[in-house]
């Protein structure tokens, strides 16, 4: 913590500092006691202001970083998720880079029903850790309840939102369940 500094005390660091400069420099010539007032509030000022300065950048720059991965689980009725639309590419985990507090980050993926039923499809999530972090991350995605037909697909963005008051979130994994139900 730093500590709360009087113009005196400043004023006793000022001509300590002027005491150790070396002789042949121009600040340890003979000032008269005007000169010498001036020239101690000058460096009392700019000590002071720097002392405010790192203390104003302090309470206004906090940041936290989130490195996080979240595995997705599918509960299906013959759904399948794929990164690609000619479903090549299964879809197995999630890695949602790191994310800063009040970021969003989103995915797309593409939902594809390879069963015999047409199926609507609901979205949860899953064995959070740490618990907490439920608290702080929401998943949405822009999936507005339409009907899948068997062999057809539809392209779904996930979006992963943290929340600006984040905290006790360093790391985090959880389960994204996909369920489709005819």
């Amino acid at each position: 913590m730093v500590e709360k500094l009087t113009l005196k005390k400043l004023s006793v660091v000022t001509k300590k500092i002027i005491n150790a400069l070396p002789e042949h420099l121009p600040t340890r010539r003979v000032l008269s006691q005007k000169q010498t007032r001036v020239f101690i509030s000058i460096v009392t000022l700019t000590l002071l202001s720097g002392f405010l300065f790192v203390e104003v950048m302090s309470a206004v720059q906090t940041s936290l970083t989130i490195s996080n991965t979240g595995a997705i689980s599918i509960s299906t009725v013959g759904v399948s998720v794929y990164w690609d639309s000619a479903y090549s590419n299964k879809t197995s985990s999630i890695n949602w880079g790191t994310l800063d507090p009040g970021a969003q980050k989103s995915v797309t993926v593409y939902i594809r029903n390879e069963g015999s039923l047409a199926v609507t499809l609901t979205l949860s999530t899953s064995n959070w850790s740490p618990s907490t972090a439920s608290n702080y991350l929401t998943l949405t995605w822009n999936y507005n309840g339409q009907t899948i037909n068997p062999g057809a697909s539809v392209q779904v963005r996930l979006t992963l939102t943290t929340s600006a008051s984040v905290t006790g979130v360093t790391a985090f994994s959880f389960n994204i369940v996909i369920t489709g139900s005819g």
